[in-house]
């Protein structure tokens, strides 16, 4: 069975070429990982952050460890 993790919350900078989403994994626990998207590359959006491997018990605690990695959220939320 794939490995399929839920977004439940996306967050476009100003601009939308850059956004943070946070996800719940099938274990239950949360991430969250930063991607950028190029207008002028069709294969749409990549990681830049490589922060999906950690691990936080709340969507709130990923939220809030993406604010203190994610220069640019705060002035997006």
């Amino acid at each position: 069975m794939a490995h399929v993790n839920k977004v439940i919350r996306s967050i476009n900078q100003v601009g939308e070429g850059l956004c943070v989403d946070l996800f719940q994994r099938p274990d239950g626990s949360f991430g969250f990982e930063e991607y950028r998207r190029d207008p002028e590359d069709p294969r749409g959006w990549y990681p830049i952050g490589y922060h999906s491997e950690e691990q936080f018990s709340s969507a709130d605690d990923a939220l809030q460890a993406a604010r203190l990695k994610v220069g640019w959220l705060d002035g997006a939320l």
